[in-house]
C-alpha cells in the first residue's frame, strides 16, 4: 500500500508524467481509461497564473474522473510560487506538484524547473512556504542534480521530506543532461532505501515497457513508476505495466484497427477541449507515435501532418486501417 497525501493506493501506482503540450485533458483522459493510477497536468507557470494568463489558467481545467489528478507548477520566485499554489488548490487538485526537473533552455537558464537544482536551499524554502500555504498535499519532481559534479539527491530528499512535503517523483537523469544517454536509477534507489526516508519515492526515467518496469521496480524498490515519453502516442502502456506487475503476462499490443479507433477518440477529445486549429495541432505528435513502423508510411504521414480539416482526417484513417491490415 503507498499513501500519498489523503490518496492510497493498494498496488504500486503507475503515473503519468507531467509533459508539456502532452498531458492535456484529451491525453490523461486516454491514459486514464488504460489504468494510469494518477496523471499530471502540463506544467504551469506560476508567472502565468499570477498574470492571470489565459493558457495557464486553462490547464487548471481538471476533472472528476481523472481523479487522483495533480496540478503541477514551476517557477523560480518564492512569492510567485506560493500565490500560484493558491490559486491552484482552488481547483481542487489531490495534489500540487512542483517541478523542479525540467529541463528546457528557456525554463533553466531562468532558474525555474532543473534550473533550481542550482539554487537548492531556495527550492527547499520555496517548498516549504507552499506546503504551509496550502491545505493540499505536496509533492515535488526533480532530479539527480545540475550535473554530473552536483548529484545532491539523497540529501535534497531528506530536506524536502523536512519541508513536508507527501511525495518525491525522480527522474534519473541530471539537468545538463537533459534526455540524452541512459537514465541512472542508482540514486534514486540510495533514496528510496534511505532509512531516513518515510514518504513514497517515485521512480522516472526510460521506463519504456512492462519488462523495465519490473526491473526497475525490483532493483531499486521504489514506491512508484512515472512514465513519461514512453506513453506518447502509447497511453495502452498502463494497462500492459500494471498487467505485468501483478500477473507476469506480457498483454500484446492493440490491433491497428484498436490503435485507429484511439486515435480517432484522442482527435475528437483534442478538439472538444482546445477547438480547431489547435486540437488538430496538438494531435500532430501523437499520430506519429500511433503509427510508428509501418512500411512506405511517409507519404500518408506527411497529409496527416498537415490537413486541418477533420473530414480528411478521418479518411486518412480510413485508409490507414484498409492498406495496413493485419499489421
Amino acid at each position: 500500500m503507498v499513501r500519498i497525501g489523503n490518496t492510497v493506493f493498494e498496488h504500486t501506482p503507475v503515473m503519468l508524467a507531467p509533459m508539456e503540450d502532452i498531458t492535456d485533458p484529451s491525453f490523461r483522459f486516454l491514459c486514464k481509461r488504460f489504468g494510469a493510477d494518477m496523471v499530471f497536468t502540463e506544467f504551469i507557470s506560476s508567472d502565468g497564473l499570477i498574470r492571470d494568463g489565459a493558457k495557464s489558467v486553462k490547464k487548471l481545467d481538471i476533472f472528476d474522473y481523472e481523479r487522483p489528478v495533480g496540478i503541477q507548477i514551476y517557477g523560480h520566485i518564492p512569492e510567485a510560487m506560493v500565490a500560484a499554489a493558491r490559486i491552484a488548490e482552488r481547483a481542487h487538485p489531490d495534489v500540487i506538484d512542483l517541478n523542479f526537473g525540467c529541463p528546457m533552455r528557456k525554463i533553466a537558464r531562468r532558474g525555474a524547473g532543473a534550473g533550481m537544482l542550482r539554487t537548492p536551499n531556495l527550492l527547499v524554502e520555496i517548498t516549504r512556504r507552499i506546503v504551509e500555504a496550502v491545505s493540499v498535499p505536496v509533492t515535488v519532481k526533480t532530479r539527480l542534480g545540475w550535473d554530473e559534479e552536483n548529484k545532491i539527491i539523497v540529501s535534497l530528499a531528506r530536506h524536502l521530506q523536512d519541508a513536508g512535503i507527501s511525495a518525491l517523483t525522480i527522474h534519473g537523469r541530471t539537468g545538463t543532461q537533459m534526455y540524452r544517454g541512459h537514465a541512472d536509477w542508482t540514486l534514486i534507489g540510495e533514496v528510496a532505501n534511505d532509512p531516513n526516508i518515510t514518504i513514497p519515492i517515485i521512480g522516472n526515467g526510460d521506463i519504456d515497457s512492462p519488462q523495465k518496469a519490473k526491473e526497475m521496480l525490483e532493483k531499486y524498490k521504489v514506491d512508484g513508476l512515472m512514465i513519461g515519453r514512453a506513453a506518447i502516442g502509447r497511453p495502452w502502456i498502463f494497462r500492459q505495466v500494471k498487467h505485468y506487475l501483478q500477473t507476469g503476462e506480457l498483454l500484446p499490443e492493440p490491433s491497428l484497427k484498436e490503435k485507429v479507433e484511439l486515435a480517432r477518440l484522442h482527435l475528437q477529445k483534442s478538439i472538444e477541449f482546445k477547438e480547431i486549429p489547435r486540437g488538430i495541432y496538438e494531435m500532430r505528435r501523437h499520430f506519429v507515435h500511433y503509427f510508428k513502423n509501418l512500411p512506405g508510411f511517409k507519404p500518408i504521414r506527411v497529409r496527416l501532418l498537415t490537413t486541418l480539416d477533420t473530414d480528411e482526417i478521418h479518411r486518412i484513417l480510413d485508409e490507414i486501417e484498409k492498406k495496413y491490415a493485419g499489421f
